[in-house]
């Protein structure tokens, strides 16, 4: 390492404190000076390929000059402005674009700055709307074993399953998580473990219907918890069920959303619509902190009134920033054009060409959903700390590769401008790591 390097990481070392880092046993954190397309520059000289998109939220590229100068010129005009009894023309027109392109009557817009901010929104609404329907009974949630929605209070009761808050247990209220069908190709038991699920869900509703509020769902893809993906079919028959039992439907759209299932969001995809969609990551392109809420309009209606009473008492210093809705607006664009529905196709086919190549004996449950595709390693531990992963995130990022497994699940999630290439290459590091690591511990 260089002086200059040195220099950063050691300044780096001193005041900064690294999320989801042992800051006792970490390896220095690698400087970057710049970045382009999915590439990664780092200071001394090395190139790293990027290919989870910077923890899930760069879709086409870093460095996009259609966003950065579309915040360029926002910035020359408003960069910010206070949203409660204020209005821009940016947050106007990314609202009434979002709501055009998601089902019918998903059209009022709640902005905030982050995923767990947008889960927090949901969770309030969905608890205020039924004590002001006169439901005062419904005050218990329902979420999925497994599921992670963000590391804010409410978003942490609803992941309190996931394993990544055991620390702040009695911090938490409390949900019931329900079974989740995680499948993967060719499994064979999909359609049982789907009914065992249904099943549960029934039993559950049959008995507390009444009293609960909302269920959370990461539709068709559980991110965090190693990219656990259930079929279209199972989120149809969820909804079918919550509808008969009036209890609210959020779908955690957070990951899934803009093109990475395929189709711009899970819920088209899998034809199953919520109530309550929350959105984030993505939104911008990869660029600023944006999220936003959006909710059917009788929810919104609930809290019409004349006096502040039944308003929803909920916002945020930087709720609907105009520089990141002009990213996002800008990044929207990109999305609905002919050349990132070609570049999204294209990543689709090459990852099912090379998941059905890989034949490791350690590699298994190979899972696709749109551009996302994730493999198991077999045979050791089945959770975020199977020593195989860290083993193969350094093996990865010798290589120049930005893959970072889910303790024993290799995923890859790349921005929508990687190349065929350049997965190819990602691809054949997997099967050389599988060589070289898992048979070599």
């Amino acid at each position: 390492m260089n002086r200059e390097l040195y220099l950063i990481a050691k300044k780096d070392k001193t005041p900064i404190w690294h999320p989801y880092t042992q800051a006792k046993t970490a390896a220095p954190a690698i400087p970057i000076a710049r970045a382009e397309g999915a590439v990664l520059h780092g200071m001394d000289g090395k190139e790293y390929l990027d290919l989870i998109s910077s923890w899930w939220v760069n879709l086409h590229g870093h460095a996009h000059p259609r966003i950065a100068e579309a915040i360029a010129a926002q910035a020359k005009t408003l960069e910010q402005v206070i949203f409660a009894g204020f209005t821009h023309q940016p947050a106007v027109e990314l609202a009434a674009r979002l709501s055009a392109l998601l089902p019918a009557d998903l059209e009022r817009v709640f902005y905030s700055d982050n995923g767990s901010t947008a889960i927090e929104v949901a969770l309030k609404v969905a608890y205020q709307f039924w004590k002001q329907a006169d439901s005062p009974r419904k005050t218990r949630f329902l979420a999925f074993e497994g599921g992670y929605h963000g590391d804010t209070v409410g978003a942490m009761s609803m992941g309190a399953s996931s394993g990544f808050f055991g620390h702040w247990k009695d911090l938490l209220f409390s949900i019931t998580a329900l079974p989740y069908p995680a499948t993967w190709d060719n499994d064979p038991d999909v359609e049982t473990k789907e009914k065992a699920c249904l099943d549960a869900l029934e039993a559950y509703l049959a008995q507390y219907a009444e009293e609960t509020a909302a269920l959370i769902v990461e539709p068709l893809v559980q991110g965090a918890a190693g990219m656990r993906m259930c079929r279209p079919e199972f989120l149809r028959e969820v909804e079918k069920r919550l509808r008969a039992a009036r209890v609210l439907l959020i779908f955690d759209e957070v990951m899934t959303g803009f093109g990475r299932t395929g189709d711009l969001f899970a819920c088209l995809k899998s034809g199953a619509t919520p109530d309550i969609i929350c959105l984030s990551k993505g939104l911008s392109g990869g660029f600023l902190p944006l999220s936003v809420t959006v909710f059917r309009r009788f929810l919104h209606d609930a809290f019409l009134g004349e006096d502040f009473s039944t308003a929803l008492a909920h916002g945020h210093s930087f709720t609907a920033n105009p520089l990141g809705c002009a990213a996002a607006l800008a990044s929207l664009e990109l999305l609905l054009e002919d050349q990132t529905a070609r570049n999204i196709g294209t990543i689709v086919e090459k990852h099912r060409e090379r998941l059905n190549g890989l034949s490791h004996p350690r590699l298994g449950r190979t899972r696709q959903c749109g551009t996302i595709a994730a493999v198991d390693v077999l045979g050791g531990r089945q959770d975020y700390s199977a020593q195989e992963g860290q083993a193969l995130m350094r093996y990865f990022m010798d290589k120049g590769l930005l893959i970072r497994p889910l303790g024993h699940v290799i995923y890859l999630l790349p921005p929508y401008c990687v190349t065929p290439e350049q997965l190819d290459r990602a691809y054949d590091a997997i099967e050389a790591g599988a060589r070289d690591i898992l048979e070599n511990p």
